[in-house]
């Protein structure tokens, strides 16, 4: 799998790590933490997902959805939240989430919420729980 490790590490930059590598695995890869930096709100033991980017000790760039508690934020872009962000939504685990970024990658994105209902392991019951929490 094939990642993109930028930030406070280092040596950034596009990585080959085995599947199933993780977080902390990348940025050893990359050299390891700068003196003086912190992962922040990294979750170092998550999986990668192929293709992602993983930014170390740097806020989140403008426009974006900061790794935080869904319950206390607005809604969730379906078409360009990470893996992590999709994880912290109800119900959604590591498998779930990766189902939700492969239908989004192989359908060109989503057009509408409804779309969700799609994707393997969302029934009825796990929609209504995220329906009010994404967009599109």
């Amino acid at each position: 799998m094939t990642i993109h490790i930028t930030g406070k590490v280092r040596d950034p930059g596009v990585l080959a790590l085995p599947i199933g590598s993780r977080v902390v695995d990348a940025i050893t890869a990359a050299g390891g933490i700068r003196k003086g930096a912190d992962t922040g709100p990294l979750n170092l033991a998550r999986r990668l997902v192929d293709g992602e980017q993983i930014v170390v000790g740097l806020p989140p760039p403008p426009g974006s959805h900061p790794l935080t508690d869904p319950a206390t934020t607005n809604i969730l872009s379906l078409n360009s939240a990470t893996a992590d962000q999709l994880e912290q939504l109800p119900g959604v685990g590591e498998v779930l989430a990766q189902r939700i970024i492969e239908y989004r990658d192989t359908h060109g994105g989503f057009q509408s919420i409804e779309q969700l209902r799609e994707v393997s392991g969302i029934g009825e019951r796990k929609y209504a729980e995220l329906k009010d929490k994404v967009s599109p």
